[in-house]
């Protein structure tokens, strides 16, 4: 059981999106912050991947961390 909750976002970039209509996640930021928490003691709980329109005609995926300890 876990006494503390964070939750950590991480988006794919938007210049990607814009130019080539799709840019994937950043798998090398993403990689950092889920390190970072972990050498503090977090461990991940549970991950959400969402879909978001993103201006007019884009759609760019986010990733909902949810890290407990």
């Amino acid at each position: 059981m876990y006494k503390e909750y964070k939750v950590e976002i991480v988006t794919e970039g938007g210049c990607g999106t814009i130019l080539l209509g799709s840019s994937g996640l950043p798998i090398k930021r993403l990689e950092a912050k889920l390190n970072e928490a972990a050498a503090d003691g977090w461990q991940m709980v549970f991950q959400v991947i969402e879909k978001k329109r993103f201006w007019l005609f884009w759609s760019r995926e986010t990733v909902i961390l949810t890290l407990g300890r």
